[in-house]
Parts: C-alpha cells; sequence; structure tokens
C-alpha cells in the first residue's frame, strides 16, 4: 500500500531569551525531527521578532517556518513535542491544500 504524503507547514517560536545556541539547537532539533518523519522541503527562520503580546512574560521569540511533507500521523507527534519543550513559546501545524491545477503540472 502506497504512503500517502500531505503537506503541511509549521510556523514555531522559539524563546529569544535563550541564548544563541540555545535558539539554533532547538531550531535544529525540531527541523531535523521533521526531516526523519517525512521531507522539508523549506526552512525560513525569520529571526527574531517583538511579540503581538507578552507569553510567559516574554515581548520577543525566534520565529521559524518550516514547509515539509509527511504521512497524516506525524503533525499531531511533532505537536505534542512542541507542547512538552518549554523554548518553545507558541506553534501551529496547518496541513496545505493542494491546488489541482499544481497537482497537474507537477
Amino acid at each position: 500500500m502506497e504512503k500517502v504524503m500531505n503537506s503541511y507547514e509549521t510556523l514555531f517560536v522559539v524563546d529569544a531569551t535563550l541564548s544563541e545556541e540555545d535558539v539554533k539547537a532547538t531550531v535544529e532539533k525540531f527541523t531535523a525531527l521533521i526531516a526523519e518523519n517525512g521531507t522539508v522541503e523549506s526552512v525560513d527562520e525569520w529571526g527574531k521578532r517583538k511579540l503581538a503580546y507578552l507569553i510567559n512574560d516574554k515581548s520577543e521569540g525566534y520565529y521559524v517556518l518550516v514547509n515539509f511533507k509527511s504521512e497524516g500521523e506525524f503533525p499531531s507527534e511533532l505537536e505534542r513535542l512542541m507542547k512538552i519543550n518549554e523554548n518553545i513559546l507558541r506553534f501551529i501545524v496547518i496541513r496545505k491544500i493542494e491546488d489541482k491545477k499544481t497537482k497537474k503540472e507537477a
């Protein structure tokens, strides 16, 4: 049976009060986890930005956007791991709907 690979994107915010090495290690940990369980299409590090509102008394976060393909079960596991990691302030994982025109061209 063929594995169904869906397209996803995740945006997560790392605690910017951490050292630069800790921020990079957290980003690398999650991008490596995604790569192990799917295919990373792109990683876009937006860098340190001001948050719209305080989260855990912090006003800045390090934003990272990752586009990837994986099987349907993996995103819930990714969310679980991000939820229990205290270096991650906020995250969201979204399944991207592929346009039929784009799919036919590929």
